[in-house]
């Protein structure tokens, strides 16, 4: 694995209960970020679906863009050239060109150009228990590719939302090299009341890296309830920073890289994992 540089830096997670209309909420994102620069942000990550959360899918289809057209996209490139910042837009919905959607995650150099995108590549297709129902896959069309980015101070390895249950793919990016990764998320509040705080120590404590996952709170106008409680979580699973359920809001923290080098010498982990042979237990005990 690729050592990080042991530098410090502060990194800042945007929450936010974004709406329908794109160019609004783009707009308050930007007042946010120009915040965060301001008062010390050197990383400044935002939500999943930074840029519009509506439905049906019709509806969002048509207030979106392909990337190159994209509003979002040209607004978070002015911000990081204006404030010579590292900036993650968590995630923007832009056109796919193949008749869906991308949920893609794009990093922004301080120049203003992209250092990285990554599409979503788990889709939530789910039905809760309380009755509400969600298909992402009949309106995104799922990533297939791992992504990583050098920064300054370390890799940030990108990852979003519901990929959080699935800890290959954080495991994948730490034998990677990466000392950080991103979750940026838009949690439902059943699911996050059970499982947000709890997954994203996991993943933390899991790789070593520090977790930044900024989130989407409150009551949208289509309807839904995020959970909030952006957090940053260092690589021994101790929440540095935890947003609650303000709207919107930015929670900061000073990142040590030393610290993901220190938690993986103490749990060493990464470097004790196997490739195991699959057979049942029946067949197991025959042959003992």
């Amino acid at each position: 694995m690729t050592t990080s540089p042991e530098k410090s830096f502060t990194a800042a997670c945007i929450q936010l209960c974004s709406g329908r209309d794109p160019q609004s909420n783009v707009d308050a994102v930007g007042l946010l970020i120009r915040q965060a620069a301001n008062d010390g942000a050197e990383l400044i990550m935002t939500p999943e679906m930074t840029n519009i959360i509506d439905s049906p899918r019709s509806s969002v289809a048509a207030k979106v863009q392909p990337e190159e057209d994209c509003i979002a996209v040209a607004r978070f490139a002015e911000l990081s050239a204006e404030t010579g910042k590292y900036i993650l837009a968590g995630s923007l919905g832009v056109q796919a060109g193949n008749g869906k959607l991308a949920n893609r995650s794009l990093l922004f150099a301080p120049d203003g150009s992209v250092m990285a995108r990554y599409d979503k590549a788990h889709m939530f297709d789910v039905d809760l228990p309380n009755g509400e129902r969600y298909r992402e896959s009949s309106t995104f069309a799922a990533g297939d590719r791992a992504v990583f980015a050098d920064l300054p101070w370390g890799r940030l390895g990108l990852t979003i939302c519901y990929d959080l249950r699935f800890a290959y793919q954080y495991r994948m990016l730490a034998h990677q090299g990466c000392s950080f990764i991103s979750v940026p998320a838009a949690f439902t509040v059943p699911t996050g009341t059970a499982h947000w705080h709890i997954l994203l120590r996991a993943r933390a404590i899991e790789t070593g890296c520090f977790i930044f996952a900024p989130a989407q709170s409150g009551s949208h106008e289509e309807g839904r309830n995020t959970f909030g409680h952006s957090l940053i979580v260092s690589p021994w699973g101790e929440v540095l920073a935890d947003a609650g359920e303000t709207t919107p809001g930015i929670v900061m923290a000073e990142i040590d890289s030393a610290k993901v080098t220190q938690a993986r010498k103490r749990i060493p982990a990464l470097s004790h994992d196997k490739v195991l042979s699959v057979a049942d237990g029946i067949s197991m005990a025959a042959a003992e």
